[in-house]
C-alpha cells in the first residue's frame, strides 16, 4: 500500500438531519452503494444530499434509494453522471428478506440516515428500519430536546461556581 493511500483523511460524513426527528428509528444497517463513473469523486468532494430521500424496493426484490442528490463532478466532462437518479444498494439477501417484511407486514419506511466512505475507499450508507412520527410526537420530542439543554447549562453554571 502506497503512502498516499495510507495518509488518506476521511472526513466524509453526510447526514440526514431530518430523517431523526421525523421517523423513530428502530433498527440500522449498513448498505454498500452501487455508483456509477464520476459518483464517488463527487461524494469524496462532499456533494451530495440526502434530504427528502427515501429507500423502496423493486419488482424484484432490490433495493433503491430514491431522491439522493450527488452534484455532478466538477472535472467530468461529458460522461458525469445524473444527479438524481436511482442507486442500487447492496446488502445481504437475509437482510433485504427481513427490511422487505417489515415494509410489507408492519408499513414501516427505510429512510437513508448518514452517508461515509471507508478506509478502503468505499461509500457506504446507513439506512434505518424506521416508523414515521405524528406531530404531537415531534413536539413531544422538541419539549425533551428543549428541557434537556435547559438542564444541562443549568448543571454548567452550577459547575462554575
Amino acid at each position: 500500500m502506497s503512502k498516499a493511500k495510507k495518509q488518506f483523511k476521511n472526513n466524509i460524513n453526510i447526514r440526514n438531519k431530518r430523517a431523526r426527528f421525523d421517523y423513530e428509528i428502530l433498527d440500522k444497517y449498513i448498505a454498500g452503494i452501487q455508483l456509477v463513473g464520476t459518483e464517488i469523486k463527487a461524494i469524496r468532494e462532499g456533494k451530495a444530499s440526502l434530504a427528502d430521500s427515501f429507500c423502496e424496493f423493486n419488482d424484484r426484490g432490490e433495493l433503491f434509494v430514491v431522491n439522493m442528490y450527488i452534484n455532478e463532478y466538477s472535472h467530468g466532462t461529458h460522461y458525469n453522471h445524473q444527479p438524481k437518479r436511482e442507486r442500487k444498494l447492496l446488502l445481504n439477501k437475509k437482510e433485504l428478506r427481513k427490511l422487505k417484511r417489515e415494509v410489507d407486514k408492519n408499513g414501516m419506511t427505510i429512510v437513508p440516515l448518514r452517508m461515509f466512505i471507508t478506509e478502503k475507499g468505499w461509500a457506504k450508507l446507513e439506512i434505518g428500519l424506521a416508523r414515521g412520527r405524528k406531530k404531537y410526537d415531534k413536539r413531544e420530542l422538541l419539549k425533551e430536546r428543549d428541557i434537556k439543554r435547559q438542564l444541562d447549562q443549568v448543571k454548567k453554571q452550577y459547575k462554575t461556581y
